[in-house]
């Protein structure tokens, strides 16, 4: 499985391999190289401080982020995501997408907070190692040699 803490924030990035080598070198951060993804035009990956961790990413469309504006996204673990959906939902979060699957074998839903945030809620333990992942077309995981 994927050991993962309650909160994960996502920091976003323009120049990708850039920000990956600054972090390591720069602040000693350990990377989880074989959890890189790799898409045409963008990625992603995740570092570890201690018991900490964070994801840095190109900016998401899903997100109407831009280069010209990166942005932060905060990610929660929940117990039951349907159930932490349904409650949000009603009581008037804007729900940018439903509950759904990931290849990563996670359960998550994403919405705007009060002030336009960007949260994703995810289901805790469900997700899978990252070699066990079912990546889609395009998407390629670890590092490019």
């Amino acid at each position: 499985m994927w050991d993962a803490p309650d909160i994960v924030p996502t920091l976003t990035y323009t120049d990708l391999p850039r920000a990956i080598e600054w972090f390591t070198r720069v602040f000693g951060f350990r990377e989880r190289e074989q959890a890189r993804l790799n898409w045409p035009g963008g990625g992603m990956t995740w570092f570890e401080i201690g018991n900490s961790l964070f994801n840095i990413a190109t900016p998401d469309t899903r997100w109407r982020q831009t280069p010209e504006t990166p942005g932060l996204m905060m990610k929660v673990y929940v117990e039951d995501v349907d159930r932490h959906f349904a409650k949000a939902k009603a009581e008037g979060a804007v729900c940018v997408s439903e509950p759904e699957d990931g290849f990563w074998g996670g359960r998550i839903y994403r919405a705007l907070d009060h002030e336009g945030h960007q949260w994703e809620f995810s289901q805790r333990g469900r997700d899978l190692a990252a070699d066990r992942w079912q990546l889609p077309p395009g998407v390629t995981r670890g590092i490019s040699k």
